[in-house]
């Protein structure tokens, strides 16, 4: 028997690796099956939809809910959740169940950890390594240092500080951005602010299951008074592909999609400051 300590300081016991995983978390559902353990994966949130197959699986709930008779007939040997936004939803289902909760990584190197966590406690712990071992070689550093302003549409704008592993990913990656010495994961921005940090640089992501297009996004910052920032007037203004989350989600696909694109902005940016 193995015993596993949480986040949260919970203990769990475990017999060898789990046979029935239910992951309310989008980012640990394509953890579980890049490390082969997509055939355990019994129930996932409705927000869980990488890779493809997942979204076959039997949904249990969204982030904060789950649908206890669905939950009963699985009968789950483990369940796994993320920190922050899901810590009620966790104390409640840990008074019933296995449940064992990773905390929201606050850099791209909490990321890995992540992974490397979800591959311990599922008894998956080769497999974890080496894709970490992969991911990790995908981090850039750039040198030369561009203000920028990220926003994600969360039912409203979002931007981050701090604690967000986006903001650290972009400071690696050569962009300082507007809150990034505020201690928070995330803001409700203040365009004031905004305006007069005038970012060289603005990324926009849009609502998930609708994204956003670039023309909506130039029509959002003019309403905003946003118009003549540096990254307005030379058409610095990108918009994440798909209609997924993107930049918002910490599974390894930000390793394999988001940071490859976001260096093509640094690249983009770069190019037009020579000029």
């Amino acid at each position: 028997m193995n015993q596993f300590i949480d986040f949260r300081g919970r203990k769990i016991n475990l017999e060898g690796s789990p046979e029935r995983i239910v992951s309310l978390n989008p980012s640990i559902t394509e953890t579980l099956f890049m490390i082969g353990m997509g055939d355990r994966v019994k129930g996932v949130s409705a927000f869980c939809r990488r890779p493809e197959s997942a979204e076959k699986i039997r949904k249990i709930g969204s982030y904060s809910t789950y649908n206890e008779a669905v939950m009963d007939e699985i009968n789950p040997d483990l369940i796994m959740t993320v920190s922050g936004y899901q810590d009620a939803l966790a104390d409640k289902l840990s008074e019933k169940y296995n449940l064992f909760q990773m905390e929201l990584p606050s850099t791209p190197f909490g990321i890995l950890d992540m992974i490397n966590r979800v591959g311990i406690v599922t008894g998956r712990v080769d497999e974890a390594r080496s894709l970490v071992s992969r991911l990790h070689k995908k981090i850039t550093i750039n040198e030369k240092r561009f203000r920028a302003y990220v926003e994600i549409d969360l039912g409203g704008p979002v931007s981050f500080g701090s604690q967000s592993y986006i903001v650290s990913t972009l400071g690696l990656m050569g962009f300082d951005t507007v809150y990034k010495n505020e201690p928070k994961e995330w803001i409700e921005p203040n365009f004031s602010s905004v305006k007069d940090f005038d970012p060289e640089v603005i990324i926009m992501e849009g609502k998930m299951y609708r994204g956003i297009t670039r023309e909506e996004a130039v029509k959002k910052l003019n309403e905003r008074g946003l118009e003549k920032t540096s990254a307005m007037k030379n058409g610095m203004v990108f918009t994440t592909p798909g209609k997924l989350d993107f930049l918002a989600h910490h599974g390894p696909d930000f390793f394999n999609s988001a940071i490859p694109w976001l260096q093509k902005v640094y690249e983009n940016v770069l190019l037009q400051k020579t000029y």
